[in-house]
Formats: C-alpha cells, sequence, structure tokens
C-alpha cells in the first residue's frame, strides 16, 4: 500500500512533507517548458541541448507519477478533503 508520505519523513498528515499541489504545477510547467525546448533545440540542430531538455523533461514526468501517486494516497487517507494549491 502506498502512503502519502514516506515512514521516516519529519511531516505529518496534518503538516505535510511536501505541497504536492504546488509540486504538481511547477512539475506539469517543467514537463511543458523543457518539450517546447526540446523541440527548438533539436530543430535549430543543438542535439547536445535537445538532449538534455528531453533528459529533463523525462525528470518532470517521474516526478509528476510520484506526485499524483501521493495525492491519491492522501485521498484514500482522507476522504472528502479538499487541498489548495500550497497543502
Amino acid at each position: 500500500m502506498t502512503r502519502s508520505q514516506p515512514r521516516r519523513a519529519r511531516g505529518t498528515v496534518g503538516h505535510a512533507n511536501s505541497a504536492l499541489n504546488l509540486r504538481l504545477a511547477l512539475a506539469t510547467f517543467g514537463l511543458v517548458v523543457m518539450t517546447v525546448f526540446a523541440v527548438l533545440a533539436f530543430a535549430a540542430e543543438i542535439v547536445w541541448l535537445g538532449v538534455v531538455c528531453v533528459l529533463l523533461a523525462v525528470v518532470a514526468v517521474v516526478d509528476l507519477v510520484v506526485i499524483q501517486r501521493r495525492r491519491a494516497a492522501r485521498r484514500r487517507e482522507e476522504p472528502g478533503v479538499r487541498h489548495s494549491l500550497f497543502e
């Protein structure tokens, strides 16, 4: 079973380890920006920069998956509770 936070984390359910909704917004922004930069870099034939941007976009996708799993675990632990962007 996936928990909303790691077992030895200093945060609690009442005081989250990280602002998941804010992380979600920032990771989505990073994914979009890095994808656009990768396309532009490959179009300008700057392959090394395109590869770096693709790698950063992959990191953003992995972060999005982790965030969504933690948000789902939080929803299971706290059904019916709505969280703001900064919670």
